[in-house]
């Protein structure tokens, strides 16, 4: 699936995130896509950051290794896959405002028609997931973007969890994401990739 150009968007604090936003990336890539993987840019003050070493340590590792998210890869993607954690039932605050910039994009029409979808993480199993990726969606409705959740279309899914809104997780104090919920990842950006050339066509 050449010339399909797929923008892998997300925001992680101590790496949950940036692993799911990693399988995603192979997942594209696999079935031929052109990738970009971009991360948000941080907001949190470095004192609160030094409260958490696994976040301080993240950042650390990142920052200077991954570009961050600009509005130009927004208008550059056919499709994106954001990844983004749960703070209170929602998506978190930089993954917010950075979208909350793609106002000049969304008056020109340029995010209409684009294809979307979303992967969440949060520290328990019941602590806002589908809720986060909901409320990030509610975003991409305004856009006119055409939302591909995974729903319960490959076997891949349900080891996962079987979330039919997008991957999600548990995220763990050792920071691992199981090898189910990264399959689960990978095959979900390549139902964006596809459907993004099907589209394109």
């Amino acid at each position: 699936m050449a010339n399909v150009k797929i923008a892998v968007i997300y925001y992680s604090a101590t790496g949950t995130n940036h692993q799911l936003a990693l399988a995603a990336v192979e997942g594209a890539k696999e079935v031929g896509a052109d990738v970009r993987l971009r991360r948000v840019k941080e907001l949190a003050p470095k004192e609160a950051m030094a409260t958490n070493p696994a976040w301080m340590s993240h950042h650390e590792a990142t920052r200077e290794t991954v570009a961050e998210a600009t509005l130009d890869d927004l208008d550059w993607a056919d499709g994106m896959v954001f990844s983004v954690p749960t703070r209170f039932g929602g998506m978190a605050a930089q993954m917010k405002q950075f979208l909350d910039t793609a106002g000049p994009l969304w008056g020109q029409g340029k995010l209409a028609g684009k294809v979307v979808t979303a992967m969440s993480s949060a520290s328990n199993a019941h602590g806002g997931q589908e809720a986060t990726i909901l409320s990030l969606y509610t975003t991409m409705y305004h856009w006119g973007a055409i939302v591909v959740a995974p729903g319960y279309t490959d076997p891949v899914l349900f080891p996962a969890g079987g979330n039919p809104y997008g991957t999600s997780v548990t995220a763990t104090k050792e920071g691992t994401v199981p090898e189910e919920v990264l399959a689960a990842a990978r095959y979900q950006a390549q139902r964006v990739v596809r459907i993004a050339a099907k589209l394109s066509h």
